[in-house]
């Protein structure tokens, strides 16, 4: 497995619920940009449109030694899932009023570019702020332990 992008700001700005795996259809340009790591899944989302999964806000750059036929870094791009699971999340997305977020762009072992999607649910300022602390103090108690290995 190739992993070509994280999007970690998703990971300060919401709750993890769920993550799953779906397929994204490209076009030859795309997958050539793709495997050069050229993308960025800042600010993207998934939606759902007439029982179909799409993926917006994902900028994977025009392929330099494309042609004139070089793709729209910016277009919607469909995801591929079973009906039973879009389904599953469609029920969950009006329900709870959960996001569909990217959180990692790959490539896995059979040379198929996959979308790791999460579930998500917005984390407040004060959320952050928590989330921030509880890092630092972990870090701090790690770096502690690490000085008392050091010393004996």
């Amino acid at each position: 497995m190739i992993k070509l992008a994280e999007n970690r700001k998703a990971y300060h700005d919401y709750f993890i619920i769920e993550k799953f795996e779906a397929g994204i259809v490209l076009t030859g340009t795309e997958m050539k940009s793709l495997r050069k790591r050229r993308l960025n899944l800042k600010d993207s989302y998934g939606t759902i449109r007439s029982g179909e999964l799409f993926l917006d806000g994902v900028h994977i750059s025009p392929f330099e030694e494309g042609n004139i036929n070089n793709h729209d870094p910016l277009r919607s791009r469909k995801l591929l899932m079973h009906k039973k699971e879009i389904m599953r999340l469609i029920g969950k997305i009006k329900e709870e009023g959960l996001t569909l977020v990217p959180i990692s762009f790959y490539i896995n072992d059979n040379g198929k570019a996959k979308v790791e999607m999460a579930l998500v649910k917005g984390k407040k300022l004060y959320d952050k702020r928590a989330t921030l602390a509880k890092k630092e103090a972990q870090r701090q108690i790690e770096r502690g332990m690490k000085d008392n290995r050091h010393s004996i």
